[in-house]
């Protein structure tokens, strides 16, 4: 890994947590503003002084409000994200298997989708101006044209209405098998496929012809060596950096694009 790409993984690292941090801040500040006692909301009206106040000290709401930031902060760093105010659970163990099953979805779309949208971009660079190229051009901008639920709706329609493949509601449980999960999560992963390999492919194709211009490619091609060849070995490897660079757009998109797939196939993530 080139020293520019790990600067360049570092600025983005650095910048989210700088955004995550300002997010956070506006987010507190804003509850901060809103009119009225959270401990009399919770507790109700008819809540004795006694008691709104036993309840603000539990949850620290007596503190100045910077000192209950910093102590929010601190407890986050160390992994405490508190209790939940509508059952007393922890909030990680409530959020902890939904976000086991996000990364699931994720990571199972990610696996797939990566190697084939480069072997497509690989395959349209080679066979450029052919009737191969311009159908992976059009599909791909037909699917980049679409939202995401909407390429959702019309996966369900095709395999789950029509063929009755695969189940429409991705609902998976503990005690389901590895491969029973798959299955179930077949659907919400063809839709992760389509709306990210899109972009993958394209970057591919075009990170690619960018290189063929090169003047060492055109000696290559002067040594007579074959297209593919000269792709594989000479065009690929040059044209590595946009593409690791979208790859990880993609990766990020992953985790924060699958709540809307999400939503539609009723997934618990």
């Amino acid at each position: 890994m080139s020293n520019e790409l790990k600067l360049m993984i570092l600025k983005r690292v650095g910048f989210g947590i700088i955004t995550i941090f300002v997010i956070t801040l506006v987010v507190f500040a804003g509850v901060e503003a809103l009119p009225g006692d959270l401990a009399e909301a919770v507790l109700g009206q008819n809540a004795t002084p006694e008691t709104v106040q036993a309840f603000r000290k539990e949850l620290k709401l007596d503190l100045p409000p910077h000192i209950r930031y910093v102590t929010w902060l601190g407890d986050i760093v160390q992994g405490d994200l508190g209790r939940s105010l509508a059952t007393g659970d922890e909030v990680w163990d409530l959020i902890g298997w939904r976000f086991s099953n996000t990364i699931l979805l994720g990571s199972a779309a990610a696996v797939v989708t990566i190697p084939l949208a480069v072997f497509l971009g690989i395959l349209s660079a080679l066979y450029s101006g052919t009737w191969f190229d311009k159908a992976i051009t059009s599909s791909t901008l037909t699917t980049i044209s679409f939202p995401e639920f909407f390429v959702a709706y019309i996966l369900i329609l095709l395999f789950s209405v029509k063929l009755n493949l695969f189940p429409s509601v991705s609902m998976i449980t503990d005690s389901m098998s590895f491969g029973q999960k798959i299955y179930a999560i077949i659907l919400p992963c063809m839709t992760l496929m389509l709306v990210v390999m899109a972009h993958i492919v394209r970057m591919t194709r075009a990170a690619i012809m960018n290189v063929m211009n090169s003047r060492f490619i055109e000696m290559a091609r002067l040594k007579g060596v074959h297209r593919s060849r000269i792709i594989v070995q000479h065009a690929l490897p040059n044209a590595l950096s946009p593409l690791i660079n979208v790859i990880i757009l993609n990766l990020a998109w992953h985790v924060v694009g699958v709540v809307i797939i999400e939503v539609v196939f009723a997934y618990p993530g």
